[in-house]
């Protein structure tokens, strides 16, 4: 053969490999499974069909900026880890809050005690006190706030809190007690001057508050704990006259989230007063809601009316957890099958029962997360980040799970598949990303995707059925074909100089 021909089939070799070397989209898989993986790094080759479905990436068109993603500390997390050896207690707080662990970014604590309090305290327990000379919060300097100071010396980027009271001091209010009733009118330039003196005791900490909630769940719970009635018309009042002014006079620049309950047709009912009140618009950054109206839909239109009403304003999930249960310890199988109830599979009136079945809790924390995402949700916080063996500790006897389960007797600690869960939004999602467009065609898989200001694109994608399932991760004019197991969760990492 003539050298020449040789030399030029060597170069069209090169140049069609080159090619395939570029058509090829270098990602990072990182997966859990009812098998049993842990966020667990895979390096999977599969062969690319004509048959398989395909996730198209569109990162040209974005949509809402992402807040962050993470859990709460409670006096009851804090009290758990004081009751842990320090080498526990570090672990925990690095595996949340550490680069290595979820790199949780977005937290909330309570203002005056909860349900996941040991005790009712406020910080202002001298009656009629209406100057606030006596306020303190002492209370939260056992616990509370060292738990939370821990875990500022381990997040590199540092982590914002939103602050939420369950109840004013009972003087304050109408019934004179911690639960229900309602904020006396006189005490309303009170009330917001005890969320002014509760930041600024708290910045004095070292602690900087980011937001607050006027109130959590405003409709009450009609329970046996912390809780404070406002209709949407009193809290507007409230925000309109008292607390928003109250934090232009001390210069605060703490951001206010309305509502702070439920999606669903009370959050439209509360968004159709609140964000439509063109007074409240400079004081109002957002919504806040949670997600116990159902066990199994994200209630995608509640949302979506929220955001069409006011697009300039966030919404922001401020609470979940898997309630009325108590934990299953060390029982992974557990947490991926069909056994888990809500408050509404007991208590919930009979039409309303079908938003309560029995759910698989990983599903839940999952599609819930996928959904906010995609409905203009800009950010999700988990309920308490440790619990014990019982679901507490709770004044209430109100016991919920956790991600982080421990046993401070034995100095154990089980780290459930709902850790591993949210570490697939929060570890690589960060604060700043936007989420982004796509098209998937395969129905039985749902899925998210955001890029961040680095400009990678993460993919959290998750598959409910009992059959594995294979697809092809489009970006520009390269590809990838991936398997994602039955029940299996992954979270697909594309940096950007792979873009």
């Amino acid at each position: 053969m003539n050298i020449k021909v040789v030399i030029i089939i060597i170069l069209l070799a090169g140049v069609l490999c080159n090619k395939k070397d570029k058509e090829k989209l270098e990602v990072q898989i990182f997966q859990s499974s009812a098998e049993g993986d842990h966020f667990a790094a895979i390096d999977l080759e599969v062969n690319k069909s004509s048959k398989m479905d395909t996730l198209i990436l569109f990162p040209e068109r974005t949509f809402q900026n992402i807040t962050g993603f993470g859990g709460a500390f409670t006096e009851a997390s804090a009290s758990l880890l004081n009751q842990m050896s320090a080498e526990k207690r570090k672990e925990i707080l690095t595996s949340y809050f550490s680069e290595s662990g979820a790199n949780y970014s977005l937290t909330r604590t309570h203002i005056n005690s909860c349900d996941f309090s040991l005790n009712n305290y406020s910080y202002a327990e001298v009656e009629n006190d209406t100057t606030l000379e006596h306020f303190n919060i002492e209370p939260d300097k056992g616990d509370l706030i060292p738990m939370i100071k821990a875990a500022q010396e381990i997040s590199p980027e540092g982590f914002k809190i939103i602050a939420s009271p369950w109840t004013a001091p009972p003087w304050m209010k109408t019934n004179n007690a911690w639960n229900g009733g309602k904020l006396k009118k006189e005490f309303f330039p009170t009330w917001a001057n005890y969320f002014s003196k509760y930041i600024s005791a708290y910045k004095n900490e070292g602690i900087d508050i980011w937001a607050v909630t006027v109130e959590n769940e405003p409709l009450g719970n009609d329970a046996n704990w912390e809780s404070m009635h406002y209709s949407p018309e009193e809290m507007g009042e409230f925000v309109k006259n008292h607390l928003g002014p109250q934090f232009e006079r001390d210069d605060l620049a703490q951001k206010i989230l309305v509502y702070d309950q439920n999606r669903g047709e009370e959050l439209k009912e509360w968004a159709d007063v609140l964000l439509k009140d063109k007074s409240l618009e400079k004081y109002i950054y957002g919504t806040a809601v949670h997600w116990y109206t159902s066990t199994n839909n994200v209630l995608e239109e509640s949302l979506n009316y929220t955001h069409d009403l006011a697009p300039s304003k966030s919404i922001i999930q401020t609470e979940g957890c898997i309630d009325s249960e108590i934990p299953h310890w060390k029982d992974d199988k557990w947490y991926w099958s069909k056994e888990a109830t809500d408050w509404g599979f007991d208590w919930a009136p009979e039409e309303d029962k079908k938003d309560h079945p029995k759910y698989v809790p990983v599903y839940r924390y999952a599609r819930d997360m996928i959904g906010c995402l995609n409905n203009w949700v800009k950010g999700w916080v988990d309920w308490n980040m440790v619990l014990d063996r019982q679901g507490g500790p709770n004044l209430a006897q109100n016991w919920c799970i956790a991600p982080v389960i421990v046993d401070v007797e034995k100095d154990e600690v089980y780290y459930t598949p709902l850790y591993y869960t949210m570490m697939h939004f929060s570890k690589f999602i960060r604060p700043g990303a936007k989420r982004i467009d796509y098209k998937l065609s395969n129905q039985d898989l749902i899925a998210t995707a955001v890029i961040n200001e680095d400009g990678s694109i993460v993919v959290v994608a998750l598959n409910m059925t009992n059959d594995s399932n294979r697809f092809v991760i489009k970006l520009n004019n390269r590809e990838k074909a991936i398997r994602i197991p039955a029940q299996g969760l992954q979270t697909i990492l594309i940096k950007a100089e792979n873009i």
